[in-house]
């Protein structure tokens, strides 16, 4: 490829950005022109050094890699994201894809194939981890809607219904039900188990 890739690399560890960084930049068309260790400060980044493809790790503060993938996605709709995560969750894929996100690897893959995911995705190819598409296919949809994850990841802490109801601004009766959907439809005893679960599953 002629001209250089500009990255953006999106990692809260320092040094797994950095080893990221250097690694890529051993490439000759690659240059990561920019790094941030949180997913809220993605988009500005994104702008102001005119990158072309975005590495998103998916555990930061601010946001989520996934969440600032949405955000990216709709305000720069040509830029490209790649997600790169030690959790190979089927439902992490799922909701990567969804984001927009255009290629999907996990952190231990080699640098070689980091960096080729990158020059595919510059031109219009998706890359997937094939065993973590597998696995998706396997596990189908996430069943939980997207009040139930919220209620779920807001009892992650071990809140009362009260505390619930008052953080999420809903009747108690209200996140009783929802607690109760989602317990049912993971098939677990309690809201414990339902968090450990949909968090197994990358469902929240």
């Amino acid at each position: 490829m002629s001209r250089t890739i500009k990255v953006l690399l999106a990692e809260d560890q320092s040094m797994v950005r950095e080893a990221l960084a250097a690694l890529l930049g051993l490439e000759p068309d690659i240059e990561v022109v920019a790094q941030v260790a949180r997913g809220d400060e993605v988009l500005a980044a994104a702008r102001e050094h005119d990158v072309d493809v975005v590495l998103l790790d998916i555990e930061m503060p601010g946001k989520t890699g996934i969440e600032a993938a949405a955000e990216v996605h709709r305000a720069l709709p040509g830029l490209k994201l790649v997600i790169l995560t030690t959790f190979g969750r089927p439902g992490y894929l799922r909701s990567a894809m969804e984001a927009g996100a255009d290629a999907f690897l996990v952190k231990d893959a080699p640098a070689a194939q980091l960096a080729e995911a990158v020059r595919k995705v510059l031109v219009g190819e998706r890359v997937i981890d094939p065993t973590l598409a597998a696995a998706a296919l396997a596990e189908g949809a996430n069943p939980l809607t997207d009040r139930e994850r919220e209620v779920l990841r807001a009892a992650a802490d071990g809140s009362t219904n009260a505390e619930l109801a008052l953080t999420l601004h809903l009747s108690q009766g209200t996140v009783r039900n929802y607690l109760s959907t989602a317990i049912q439809k993971l098939a677990v005893r309690n809201r414990a188990e339902a968090v450990r679960i949909a968090r197994e599953k990358g469902w929240l």
